[in-house]
């Protein structure tokens, strides 16, 4: 038994390829030499390919429709000495002890084996009964199905015997679902991280909560970071950009609109504080504050989430120590901040508590280096680890 391969043969006039129109076989059936095998359409006319051999089709390669060059295979032919196929009957055992043969080439065997599928339920619609591999995998498709169908039922059992609950992804949940696809599906995400000393910018801080207090602002951390982020972002500016694929252009922002990561019960939302790098350290506290209140009773207007530039999620707030968030498409990064904790590190020769953390920074692989993304993750630990800085113009330091 030898496999031949059937090509579109060159008709001449210059032709170099047709259009499948037709097929006068199907897998399975034996055809003589000479019988015709498909129709097929050319610039010129439509024609009949003949089959050069005698044998059983075992596969066709192209279907109607198809557009195929000179040269390419259009059908496999079984070929032998004698003029019947070689069909192999096997007898199967069902159940009840009754005996069947079951007549498929050795292919169809094969491929029956490779998918698991029981040739004794199978019904060949080839010549004489004979499976095809047509036959094959729609009954493969069929079991397919039928287990699709049988899980549905199980679950829908499970869901009566409240053993399951299905909550549908609607509201905040459904639009986080469709950005997070879409930044992983359409953003190369790479990831550095590096430790804080929290030390100083914690006693910055806790002096000045009592003059927040007074002005009835809730004084955290957060803006201090929200402050580094903003001179960090000026000194490295593709880290504040977003990508044009369209036009191959790479958007650098000269406005500095920070998103602040929220958790409701709704599911997570990032709206921004427009414009950060004007304001001052208990303006931007207010504002995170009444953006935190809004976003958790619901009522963020579309101006509060639209045209964010660099987002800072404060996974720390929730008691993580470390970990990699996902970008808030389109931006091209965000810096994660993490649980801040009482470490022993050895200071001016002397092991001292500190307060140490790690910050993380995901960003875009597609315009954004290792390195440049290093040295603003760096620069944005210097800013928190020397909070002077934070409270002066950059022109002061330069």
């Amino acid at each position: 038994m030898v496999l031949k391969q059937v090509k579109l043969p060159d008709i001449g006039e210059g032709l170099t390829e047709g259009e499948i129109v037709e097929w006068l076989v199907k897998e399975g059936s034996y055809v003589k030499q000479f019988q015709p095998l498909v129709k097929v359409l050319t610039a010129k006319a439509t024609v009949e390919i003949p089959s050069p051999f005698e044998g059983l089709i075992v596969r066709i390669l192209a279907k109607p429709g198809d557009v195929v060059k000179v040269g390419e295979v259009l059908v496999e032919i079984e070929t032998e000495a004698r003029e019947a196929p070689k069909i192999e009957e096997k007898e199967a055992h069902l159940e009840r002890g009754e005996a069947i043969v079951i007549r498929a080439p050795p292919r169809v065997r094969k491929l029956a084996r490779e998918l698991g599928v029981d040739l004794s339920k199978v019904k060949g619609t080839g010549p004489g009964g004979v499976i095809t591999e047509s036959d094959v995998l729609r009954y493969a498709e069929e079991m397919k199905k039928s287990i699709e169908v049988k899980v549905r039922e199980s679950e829908r059992q499970l869901v009566a015997e409240g053993r399951v609950e299905r909550i549908k992804l609607a509201g905040i949940k459904r639009i986080m679902a469709t950005k997070m696809s879409e930044s992983k599906s359409k953003i190369p995400h790479a990831y550095i991280a590096e430790e804080v000393d929290y030390t100083e910018v914690m006693k910055l801080k806790d002096m000045l909560k009592s003059v927040a207090e007074a002005r009835n602002i809730k004084l955290t951390l957060l803006p201090f970071i929200v402050k580094a982020v903003v001179k960090a972002l000026k000194e490295y500016p593709l880290l504040n950009a977003s990508l044009d694929e369209e036009r191959g252009e790479i958007i650098v922002k000269k406005y500095y609109n920070i998103g602040i990561a929220i958790d409701t019960e709704s599911g997570l939302v990032v709206p921004n504080i427009k414009d950060s790098d004007k304001k001052g350290l208990f303006q931007i506290a207010r504002e995170i504050n009444e953006l935190i209140e809004k976003a958790r009773g619901g009522k963020l207007s579309l101006d509060d989430v639209k045209d964010g530039t660099f987002s800072i999620t404060n996974i720390g707030s929730i008691g993580t120590v470390i970990g990699m968030a996902v970008i808030n498409y389109p931006e091209a990064a965000i810096l994660g901040v993490h649980r801040v904790m009482d470490i022993p590190r050895f200071i001016d020769n002397e092991i001292k508590l500190r307060k140490i953390g790690y910050i993380t920074l995901s960003f875009d692989h597609r315009f954004i280096e290792g390195a440049y993304a290093t040295r603003f993750l760096l620069e944005v630990k210097r800013l928190i680890e020397n909070p002077a800085l934070l409270l002066a113009s950059e022109e002061e330091f330069k």
